[in-house]
């Protein structure tokens, strides 16, 4: 069950501010960082930048620090150009969680030796290996690379998880290995990302028997995977699993180093339905009523924001307060303007507030986050997009 946040306290602590705006509940936001570190056990959790998309909030978190009992460690990262800007403004260890081919990019990091210690790259094909060496210039820098090993659940032709890595069995992993090394990179981790465990919810009892299906699969295949590219490379510095839905069965393998997690912070719509942790939802937008079509209907501002994914319900954001209201299956969340029936107490000017269905993606829509804490006490923060910043 969703645990309530104090949405009134938000409201009151940004009454005098004209929305759109975006608040986050530092309360939650602290207690969700706690019980994503409580869940590891002490493995280390690596935080996952797309997810959060705003400076202040992935310092605040990772100034937890890392203890013998575990805590918050490293940034993984989806741009590289996002991942020199951080490194340039503190950051010191930063994984990328997917392929780079930018060019101008990839000749900046060989430039920098900071850049170079502080970075690894994400590799699953020779052809990676090729571009970037080229874009590089150079024979003389060693780049850190990972090796991304595909954990999607493969029974009979039934695919079950993204479509990520092509490379799968340790075989490929260990001639990939090998490629790197002689091509000049050092291969210093192993990423198992397991999307159908992590980014399902526990929804029906199908869906928790392929999990635990997925979990002893991958679980077997990922120690041989390990062990065929120490053969190659000797042992590893990064073993990285995991996200916010699938941390207990991460760090079940005790060749595990680190998880990864970041939705877990902001706790979106689709994170209601685990059975592993109770959801704090902590980030929200308010948007003001502008008309009353009907004596039931309320139209707020904008509000369109929707998520990537499939297309469908659960990628729309979701009206949570005043309760009781909800979007037209006719017109749904718009551009300019959203139309909610059960608005009959609303009058104009009123706000509504809504939750994303994911979590750094909403940072897109916002220039600024406004932080209140339990006192109502607030600080605003510039998102990504605030500090002229866009990744793609």
């Amino acid at each position: 069950m969703t645990q309530t946040t104090s949405l009134p306290g938000l409201h009151a602590a940004t009454a005098e501010l004209d929305p759109p705006l975006a608040a986050l509940d530092l309360t939650a936001l602290d207690a969700n960082a706690a019980d994503l570190v409580r869940r590891a056990n002490g493995v280390a959790v690596r935080v996952a930048s797309k997810s959060v998309r705003c400076r202040a909030v992935l310092e605040r978190v990772l100034g937890t620090g890392l203890t013998a009992q575990g805590g918050f460690a490293g940034i993984m990262a989806y741009s590289l150009r996002e991942a020199i800007w951080l490194t340039r403004l503190g950051a010191r260890d930063v994984l990328l969680g997917y392929p780079v081919t930018d060019r101008a990019a990839l000749a900046e990091l060989a430039a920098d030796p900071l850049l170079l210690s502080s970075i690894t790259l994400m590799i699953d094909d020779v052809a990676q290996l090729e571009l970037t060496r080229a874009a590089l210039g150079t024979d003389l820098v060693r780049p850190r690379v990972c090796l991304d090993v595909d954990a999607a659940l493969r029974i009979g032709p039934l695919h079950l998880g993204t479509r990520r890595s092509p490379v799968r069995t340790p075989d490929q992993a260990a001639v990939l290995a090998t490629e790197a090394r002689r091509r000049g990179f050092d291969v210093v981790g192993v990423m198992t990302y397991e999307a159908q465990i992590a980014g399902l919810p526990d929804s029906n009892p199908a869906v928790r028997v392929v999990k635990r299906l997925s979990a002893v699969e991958i679980g077997r295949r990922r120690g041989q995977v390990l062990d065929a590219v120490r053969m190659v490379t000797g042992p590893l510095e990064i073993v990285n699993s995991g996200g916010t839905g699938s941390i207990e069965v991460s760090i079940t393998d005790p060749d595990v180093t680190e998880v990864t997690a970041g939705s877990g912070l902001y706790v979106p719509t689709l994170f209601d339905h685990y059975r592993s942790f109770t959801p704090r939802p902590a980030l929200f937008f308010a948007t003001p009523v502008l008309r009353k079509p009907t004596p039931t209907i309320a139209t707020v501002f904008a509000g369109g924001y929707i998520a990537s994914g499939p297309a469908g319900p659960s990628r729309v954001p979701l009206p949570v307060w005043p309760a009781g209201l909800k979007l037209l299956g006719s017109e749904g969340a718009g551009e300019v303007q959203t139309p909610l029936a059960g608005g009959a107490e609303l009058e104009i000017g009123d706000r509504v507030w809504f939750r994303h269905a994911k979590a750094g993606e909403l940072c897109e829509r916002f220039d600024q986050i406004h932080l209140v804490d339990e006192s109502g006490s607030r600080t605003t923060v510039p998102t990504y997009r605030g500090e002229g910043q866009c990744f793609g």
